[in-house]
Formats: structure tokens, sequence, C-alpha cells
């Protein structure tokens, strides 16, 4: 694969990931999403990056996985299908529902498929009012995939996602706003200023504080209430221990700003 199909920099302690082939409209492929998945485990483990944007080049934020490549594996056999999206599209969800530092969506253009999937599966979704979100599976006779039938129940219930995931129709930026999907819609020319804003302020913040609170609120939905209880006491006994904490306490004792370290 190569390297521009995915555009990758560090700055202000902030990883950017680019989807760069935007003559398909970011279609996926496999070397792409593996990278995605590694990048976002970097993220993780690297302490000198507190948050990460997502997004993609062109008119499309990502168009789901290239199916050209499917259509190029030759026969199956029974298992293959579920063994490809366990390793594949799943783990590329989980990856960003997983990754210890808040992930921004920048959704430019188009997410159809695994493509919303990927911007639904972020911490916070900004969308360019060109944006367009497409259940697309409907369309190819494919039941959806890539989490979409466990977020989105979750993000709007299950009415409204069967009717996003029965009929297929794109959802304007707008709309998406007005369900829950999207926290904000900006002019096209707003995108990257705000998501580069956005992801500021929350590399300046306190990092594992907020990696306990991304933990808790997607475990949260899946959880009883004694659970989730104590959850909260146990993520806040470790964070308690963080020295972000203990300077959050002090700088509000001597009524100051806090400066976090993401330590």
């Amino acid at each position: 694969m190569p390297v521009s199909e995915v555009r990758h920099t560090v700055d202000g302690q902030v990883s950017y990931i680019t989807l760069n082939r935007p003559e398909v409209l970011n279609a996926l492929t496999a070397g792409q999403r593996d990278l995605l998945v590694e990048l976002l485990a970097r993220a993780s483990a690297d302490p000198d990056v507190r948050a990460v944007v997502l997004t993609g080049t062109g008119r499309g934020f990502c168009a789901g996985a290239d199916l050209r490549e499917a259509s190029g594996a030759g026969e199956r056999v029974a298992g293959d299908v579920a063994r490809t999206l366990r390793l594949g599209a799943q783990r590329l969800i989980a990856a960003v529902l997983d990754c210890e530092k808040p992930v921004i969506a920048a959704v430019n253009g188009t997410a159809a498929g695994l493509g919303a999937h990927l911007a639904f599966a972020c911490d916070l979704v900004l969308a360019a009012e060109s944006a367009k979100f497409i259940e697309v599976f409907v369309r190819r006779g494919l039941v959806p995939d890539g989490g979409g039938a466990y977020l989105l129940p979750r993000l709007i219930g299950p009415q409204r996602a069967k009717e996003l995931m029965f009929f297929g129709e794109a959802l304007t930026a707008r709309e998406a706003e007005r369900l829950g999907l999207v926290n904000r819609v900006l002019e096209d020319e707003e995108l990257t200023k705000t998501a580069r804003e956005w992801a500021g302020r929350l590399a300046t913040g306190p990092t594992r504080a907020l990696a306990l609170t991304k933990q808790l609120v997607n475990a949260s939905l899946d959880s009883d209430r004694a659970t989730a209880f104590a959850a909260e006491a146990a993520a806040q006994e470790i964070n308690m221990t963080t020295e972000d904490a203990q300077e959050g306490v002090a700088s509000f004792v001597e009524r100051r700003s806090p400066e976090y370290r993401g330590r």
C-alpha cells in the first residue's frame, strides 16, 4: 500500500490521520484499515499524543470498504466472511472505541457504510455542511456490518436505526445533527480549523481522566446500575493517583488555571 494513501502527522500532541484516496471517496482497502488500527494503537501508547483527528481528502470522508478488493478474493468457504469481518471492519471500529485518547471525526464529505460507522464510533463528530451519512448496505443487498447494528441503536434508538438501515437513504449533516449523530455542523471551510481547535483543547486536558471517562461512557449502555457505579468508583480511584488529578485539585485550591501534562 502506498504510504500516501493514509497521511499521518503529529502536531501539538495531536495525531492527525487522513484517508487519502479521493478518487474513490476514500473507500478503505485492507491495508489502509490495518494501518488505521496500528496508528490508533500507537496513539494509545504514546504519552506525547493526547488526541486524535480522523478525516479524509476530497469529497469523501470514507465510502466504506473497497468492495473491488473482495470481488477478486477468489472462492469463499464457510467461515471466510465472518472471519474477514472479525479481523477487519469490526477490529477497526473496536480500535476507535478502545483508543485511550479522544478521537474526533472531521467528516468532510460522504460517509457511507463502514465509513459512516467509522465516524459514529468516534468520541466527537464534526461534519461539514456538505457531508452525508448513508447506511448503504441495503442498496447492495447486504447486512450492516462494521458495528453498525451495535452503534446506531445506542446513539439514536432502534426505530431510527432501522429506518436508516432499511431504506439506505442519504442523511444530510443537518439531519444527522438533529438525530444526535453529529456534535456540530460547520461551513466546509471551517471544518479543519474547528477540528484543530477541539483537538488542541483535548490535548491540554487531563488525558488519563479523559480516557477513563471515555471507557465509562462507552460501557454504560451495556451495564446495569451496580456495575456502572462500581466501574465509576474504580475509575475515580485509579484517576486520583495521576499527576493531573493532583494538579486539578491543587489549582482549584490555589485559584489558578491547571496545567495538565497528560500524566
